[in-house]
């Protein structure tokens, strides 16, 4: 199978550049096909405006989902954001691997949304949830968090996490079709003893090992 795994973080010697690294190597082994996206190593430009384009729809009022519904009548993306379009149509996962920032993604991984997922491409004409593009496709969130498992709980000091990661499962995920797979999560890794670190990498291999026979979860139920 093919899987896309993106990934930011700033620290390659991180829990996250750990478990990254450890997903290239067990999905590899596996015989799977893997490309990633490496988000800091590649000084991505997390700005989207009319960067993002080679063609103009409008020079006199930049409207970005009408310039991106342009763009994709016109082969008119910019070099940067086909490859990453491509990337994301070509695979039959999509992992995300980063930290939890203020309740939500690192800006740099939120602008290669901003950018990557365009309208007239990757969604719109009713082409969204159900129907959506990428109903063929999984997709899986990788995360560590700076808090343990019960600052994340349903009444907990940081509230529900299904909460907190919805608008990433629903409002990107599940809103350009993906099937959404259960997050997988690391608990306060700073706070882990190194042999507790290691034990969660292993788990993690050993999930990988079986993707492809997990099914979707109800967002929000997990």
């Amino acid at each position: 199978m093919k899987i896309l795994i993106v990934y930011a973080h700033p620290e390659p010697q991180s829990m996250n550049g750990a478990l990254f690294k450890m997903a290239i190597d067990t999905l590899t082994k596996a015989g799977h096909e893997v490309k990633v996206s490496d988000l800091y190593e590649m000084c991505f430009n997390a700005i989207s405006d009319r960067s993002n384009f080679v063609s103009v729809h409008n020079p006199e009022f930049y409207k970005q989902q009408l310039e991106e519904v342009h763009a994709t009548k016109t082969n008119g993306f910019a070099d940067d954001i086909e490859a990453e379009q491509q990337k994301v149509e070509w695979c039959d996962l999509m992992i995300w691997q980063f930290p939890l920032w203020w309740f939500s993604v690192p800006a740099i991984l939120k602008g290669w949304v901003d950018r990557v997922f365009a309208m007239g491409r990757f969604y719109g004409n009713g082409r969204i949830y159900e129907k959506g593009v990428f109903s063929n496709k999984k997709a899986l969130l990788s995360l560590t968090t700076g808090g343990g498992k019960s600052d994340y709980l349903k009444g907990g000091f940081n509230g529900d996490l299904a909460g907190i990661l919805r608008p990433l499962h629903r409002g990107i995920f599940e809103f350009t079709g993906f099937e959404v797979l259960s997050p997988h999560v690391v608990y306060g890794p700073a706070r882990l003893s190194p042999a507790d670190r290691e034990r969660e990498l292993e788990i993690w291999s050993e999930r990988l090992i079986q993707i492809f026979e997990e099914q979707a979860i109800s967002v929000g139920e997990y």
